[in-house]
Parts: structure tokens; C-alpha cells; sequence
């Protein structure tokens, strides 16, 4: 028994990836690992997209909704990593 039995491959992660199925960053086999985001060297749980060669993410603006019903998201600057869990 070898440890690709046990363990299915991971794909490598994007240099951007994004939550929403809509955009042309999200690659459904990514989100089928527990995948983490690091920023500032702090762990985010709630990271709607990410740029690793840019330096960004985008995560919600509080409770604030737009006039379609989906949170605001806001753009921060810094050091990104992603990592799978």
C-alpha cells in the first residue's frame, strides 16, 4: 500500500485564485482540498480571492451588502501565501 492510495494528488496552487464559480480564476479541483490563506503572516479564513505575485486580497468589508445582496469586498495589500492544510 504506497501513499497515493491513501492520499489523492494535490494539483499545484495558482499564483490567483478566486471563491466565486463565476470568475475566470476559480479552478473547481483546487476547492476540493482544504486549502489556507496566509497574510501579513496571518492566517485568514476569509479570503474571497487572492494574487500572490501582486500582493492582494480581497475579503468582505464587514456586514456591509451590495445592492445585489453579496457582501462588499475590500482589496488589502501585503505578503500572500496559500498553502494546503
Amino acid at each position: 500500500m504506497t501513499d497515493a492510495t491513501t492520499t489523492p494528488e494535490r494539483p499545484p496552487l495558482p499564483d490567483h485564485l478566486s471563491v466565486d464559480p463565476r470568475s475566470p480564476h476559480h479552478v473547481a479541483a483546487i476547492f476540493e482540498h482544504d486549502i489556507g490563506i496566509r497574510f501579513n503572516n496571518k492566517e485568514r479564513m476569509d479570503v474571497e480571492e487572492y494574487c500572490i505575485s501582486e500582493g492582494w486580497v480581497k475579503v468582505p468589508a464587514g456586514k456591509a451588502l451590495d445592492r445585489k445582496g453579496k457582501p462588499l469586498i475590500i482589496k488589502l495589500k501585503g505578503k500572500v501565501e496559500a498553502f494546503y492544510r
